[in-house]
């Protein structure tokens, strides 16, 4: 067991943790003595400190990275909870399959996927991750096994899926996918000018678009609040029109993703910066609609062609800030949301906006519920930035909202539990072992290390 120093994906968050290897999803648990927790950690893109457990043990995850079992004729693809979603992609696209949910980057592995229930730009066709998960192995501290589905030990499956890693490991899990024709995307990116329009772009693309997604302008105030642009999109068919295929695509992400070689002394992203991008960005394109064919990774992806762009923030790091608040108070108060962020001079340049539909997340934590979810990155500005948190909590919380976990490192017990009305229900499968930074702040705790009744239970 070595110490080694773990960070969140916003860099905010360093802490040294006692880190302990997996040899073999046969094998039991590494377990730290008492009275030291543990946690799963996969591939670190979580951006709190739901994946980071200070004073304790990280199960490092993402070594259990094989691949079981594929069936290219049904689509069923069993692997390790290590497996990375950009390995997956590899060996399914090619095949005529691809993920039925992916987040904005294939940088996460299965179990963080699991764990996190992570949606996509289809939420309202598809629902989330967990709604494709067929089974899983959840291994416990105590050495026990449990094979989960939607059949077989319903609570816990439920429990871990959307669970932050603190059911237990994921040790494997098989993975419904979905049939695809090639590797590209009809798509189309709209300019609308206000947050109605907004609103009425998505309800008229639903009916017509798997994929819909928002970027959205959160810099400035008065006539320019609200705009963006509209991005909408389906797989392409088995027929295209091969002159519209991107040419000189690699076969590899890797081939073509740029890294950033260091972390500069300030942040990049300021006023005046974040001002200039969003003025460019929104007209970027010469037409109010263009339509094209794109390849799957850009569309997806965009972010993955520049590795480790956290840094541009600097060695403050950043904090994301995703909340999701009801259809019915959605427009009024997305638009409270943005005044008051433009006001406070601290916008963010990668604003994303989009709706959840009514497809039911099994988790009892999960994120996703029917409703408006916007995600903003703030540069960690101090406690500038936390009163402007604080001003946008009041705001969800009034409307019926909720903030997201994987995503979160500052909110308190109070937002998190109101949010969250099952965690008292999902406390009972914790495994009393698991805990995470961000487990022991929303629910009173303090410490990594294990409580004498938690001892005892093991």
């Amino acid at each position: 067991m070595a110490t080694q120093v773990f960070q969140s994906w916003g860099r905010v968050l360093r802490e040294p943790h006692e880190a302990l290897g997996l040899s073999s999803r046969h094998a039991p648990l590494p377990m730290p003595t008492v009275p030291q927790t543990v946690l799963p950690f996969g591939n670190g893109r979580s951006y709190g400190d739901s994946n980071l457990n200070p004073g304790g043990a990280l199960l490092l995850g993402a070594q259990l990275d094989r691949f079981i079992a594929f069936d290219p004729a049904t689509g069923v693809l069993r692997c390790e909870g290590g497996v990375l979603l950009h390995t997956i992609l590899k060996l399914i696209v090619p095949q005529g399959w691809f993920l039925p949910v992916t987040p904005g980057t294939q940088f996460v592995t299965v179990g963080g996927a699991i764990a996190n229930d992570v949606h996509g730009k289809n939420h309202h066709v598809a629902g989330s991750f967990g709604n494709h998960v067929r089974c899983l192995e959840l291994l416990r501290s105590d050495g026990t096994r449990r094979l989960c589905s939607p059949t077989e030990h319903t609570e816990w499956f439920d429990g871990t899926i959307g669970g932050l890693g603190l059911t237990g490991l994921i040790t494997w899990a098989e993975i419904q996918l979905k049939r695809v024709a090639n590797p590209y995307m009809d798509s189309e990116s709209i300019r609308f000018r206000s947050l109605e329009e907004f609103f009425e772009l998505n309800a008229a693309s639903e009916r017509d678009f798997e994929y819909t997604v928002s970027w959205i302008d959160c810099a400035f105030e008065g006539k320019r609040l609200g705009r963006g642009l509209f991005n909408r999109a389906n797989h392409a068919p088995a027929v295209i029109d091969t002159s519209r295929v991107p040419k000189g695509l690699p076969a590899t992400i890797a081939e073509t993703a740029k890294r950033v070689p260091i972390t500069p002394p300030i942040s990049l992203i300021n006023t005046l910066s974040l001002k200039s991008f969003n003025t460019l960005y929104f007209n970027k394109q010469w037409n109010d609609v263009e339509r094209g064919l794109a390849h799957y990774r850009p569309f997806f992806y965009p972010l993955d062609a520049l590795l480790e762009w956290n840094r541009i923030y600097g060695p403050k790091g950043f904090y994301q800030y995703q909340s999701v608040v009801p259809p019915e108070r959605a427009l009024a108060t997305t638009r409270q949301m943005l005044q008051t962020i433009a006001h406070s001079g601290m916008g963010s340049f990668l604003a994303v906006l989009k709706q959840f539909g009514e497809p039911p997340s099994r988790g009892m934590l999960s994120f996703p519920q029917p409703g408006t979810t916007l995600a903003l990155d703030f540069p960690n500005s101090g406690p500038k930035l936390m009163r402007l948190f604080d001003e946008l909590d009041r705001i969800v919380l009034a409307a019926g909202g909720r903030l997201y976990p994987a995503k979160d490192g500052r909110i308190g017990a109070a937002i998190f539990q109101a949010g969250h009305p099952q965690w008292r229900a999902f406390s009972e499968f914790v495994d009393p072992r698991f805990s995470s930074g961000f487990w022991r702040r929303v629910t009173g705790q303090t410490s990594g290390q294990i409580s004498g009744h938690a001892a005892e239970k093991t």
